[in-house]
């Protein structure tokens, strides 16, 4: 079945399904909170960076993403067993905020009174260095948003050659550095009020009409294209294979020719296009980003045109048509519930640890499932383990999703508890943090989350292995764990870029075939989801390249070696994902079983994975 063609068909029944509906209506409640659609979207990941290049203005000798240097880790649990309720008030939730910041700051206190008393420049040099890491910084809430987003009308990219000079040129670099920044400024104008709750209405709770928002974009034949090569445009060209050879110019750091098929790259991509020239512009920016950086890409991977900045409002609606679109979360989440379920079918206490809670989106379902239960609801324990936001409120976000979620279970009569931890560091986050009771029911969670820790390649004691070894001594009754099966994790750049392609034109040749060309939403996934994703894979490393994802294979290893054996998948459960797979969702996505892991993937391709584990 084909979206594009039949959306409302698809929304009909989707609106039927009442598995998936819960999460749908959370979204749409967070989205209308007072003041939402001002707050700005904060990525934990690319914070951790903004942070980075904040430290390197004050010391270069002190890094932090030195995850053994100094741990950052802040918990807010709730030490008592009263339920949090709705009202409850940040002051209530916990031990206060500003008690963790002590630790939180007292590196970055260090450095600004080594630097500020040690002698008579250093005032004028942290000067310096503040208002270059400030460059970095998330911009306060203002009356326009992003450049790209105001009005929510996409302004297509002004299609001029650029071109890239060499590094030991610096003037000439900033010159065209300068250029290139200029030819991003064009505004869309104030959001109307109006506009929006319109907008608003399309996208999420009209089910008479499309389910996706198919407001036209600037047709790319009507703008205005570079004059001198007008007729390149109608040329076929193969645009991953370019791609690849310009990978491996810049592998062999010849950065001349990868200048020249850059250029020729540019002439036949875009964002309005289709799948491969909408591929072929995300991962240009990627190189263009590694050739300004030098391989770190930090700078660029906030100023470049891919990744501009969007409100939380923004996110959150093109999160809801990208749950919508594809069945990847929805059937992770609903996996992950329904075994949580079986364990917890005669549990006094339910206690969830989520590595990587954010929104809490996949809860709302639960809570649903747990005051339907024979014999009443259990009471309700969650621990949402985040990374901490920077400056005077780290759990700030964090405390938003256990209110949210507490009025959830209010209104569903579901006895609850939250628990805050905010940690860079996941591996160092002790068993006693997280308040763990006698008799309670103890599911560990995770999203897709495990591929932003780090591996073998940076610390010889991954954390990647710390964590699986601290749930192991957390001994729960289950572990659901969720994964992007993908093969780019490679320490070396050609074969890492190669993988990375075949995977994410997989993800933008799927979205070619459910959502329309046009719809804005789509274009904002592309950029602000993916397009982050393929930035960071290309244009960094070390430290600094978070994006580490493994095959489902490799997880099994790990997990096996930590002490874990999985659990066989549900034979009635999986027969319904298929029933749902075949009758709402288009007839090139997959889904599969191997070796107790649910695969589900896109013409062959798999590119989510999802298992349950208990203790060996």
């Amino acid at each position: 079945m084909d979206y594009s063609n039949c959306d409302y068909e698809f929304q009909q029944g989707y609106m039927e399904d009442t598995d998936f509906s819960e999460t749908i209506k959370f979204i749409t409640q967070i989205l209308m909170e007072e003041n939402f659609d001002q707050r700005p979207f904060y990525d934990p990941l690319s914070l951790q960076l903004t942070e980075k290049s904040f430290f390197d203005a004050l010391s270069p000798n002190q890094h932090p993403l030195d995850f053994h240097n100094s741990d950052q880790r802040i918990s807010t649990s709730d030490s008592s067993t009263k339920p949090l309720s709705p009202d409850t008030p940040v002051s209530d939730l916990g031990t206060s905020v500003s008690d963790g910041l002590v630790d939180l700051d007292s590196s970055i206190t260090n450095l600004l009174a080594q630097n500020i008393f040690s002698n008579a420049d250093s005032v004028s040099q942290f000067k310096r260095g503040f208002e270059e890491a400030n460059k970095f910084l998330p911009p306060q809430p203002q009356l326009l948003t992003s450049l790209e987003s105001s009005n929510f009308n996409m302004v297509e990219e002004k299609e001029n050659s650029i071109v890239l000079k060499g590094r030991k040129n610096h003037d000439r670099e900033e010159d065209e550095e300068e250029r290139r920044n200029n030819k991003q400024s064009a505004i869309g104008g104030v959001v109307d009020e109006d506009e929006l709750s319109e907008m608003f209405d399309k996208a999420l709770l009209n089910v008479e009409n499309d389910c996706l928002p198919n407001e036209k974009l600037p047709s790319t034949n009507g703008a205005k294209a570079r004059p001198k090569k007008r007729n390149s445009k109608n040329e076929r060209v193969d645009l991953r294979n370019l791609l690849l050879l310009c990978s491996q110019a810049l592998y062999a750091n010849d950065n001349r020719n990868a200048n020249e098929l850059l250029k020729t790259i540019r002439q036949h991509s875009s964002p309005f296009g289709d799948a491969s020239q909408r591929v072929a512009h995300y991962f240009a920016d990627g190189i263009e980003a590694r050739l300004v950086g030098d391989g770190t890409g930090t700078q660029t991977f906030y100023s470049s045109p891919s990744t501009k900045r969007i409100t939380a409002a923004e996110f959150l609606k093109a999160y809801q048509v990208h749950f919508i679109s594809p069945p990847f979360k929805k059937f992770a989440y609903l996996f992950a519930n329904k075994m949580i379920m079986k364990v917890a079918k005669k549990a006094e206490t339910l206690h969830i640890i989520d590595f990587g809670i954010l929104y809490g989106f996949q809860w709302p379902l639960l809570i649903k499932y747990l005051s339907n239960r024979e014999g009443g609801p259990p009471k309700l324990r969650i621990t949402g383990i985040e990374f901490p936001l920077p400056g005077f409120r780290p759990t700030e976000r964090i405390e938003e999703t256990g209110r949210r979620l507490a009025n959830y279970c209010k209104r569903f009569s579901v006895p609850f508890e939250y628990n805050v931890i905010a940690s860079r560091n996941w591996e160092e986050i002790r068993v006693e943090d997280l308040k763990i009771e006698s008799n309670e029911v103890i599911a560990v969670n995770c999203m897709t989350r495990f591929k932003n820790l780090l591996d073998e390649s940076i610390e010889v004691n991954s954390p990647r292995n710390g964590v699986l070894h601290l749930i192991r001594k957390i001994n729960p009754d289950i572990f659901t764990l969720s994964v992007i099966n993908g093969s780019y994790n490679s320490p070396f750049f050609a074969t890492r870029f190669k993988e990375a392609l075949f995977h994410f034109s997989a993800i933008y040749d799927l979205f070619d075939a459910v959502m329309p060309r046009e719809n804005e939403w789509r274009t904002m996934i592309e950029r602000e989801i993916i397009g982050r994703e393929v930035m960071n894979v290309v244009a960094c490393e070390g430290l600094e390249r978070v994006e580490r994802p493994e095959t489902y294979k490799l997880w099994q290893v790990r997990n096996t070696k930590a002490g874990f054996k999985q659990l066989p998948l549900d034979s009635e459960l999986m027969a319904k994902f298929r029933t749902k797979l075949k009758q709402w969702y288009h007839r090139d996505f997959d889904f599969d079983e191997d070796n107790n892991w649910m695969l589900q993937g896109w013409k062959g391709r798999i590119l989510y994975a999802s298992t349950c584990w208990v203790p060996a």
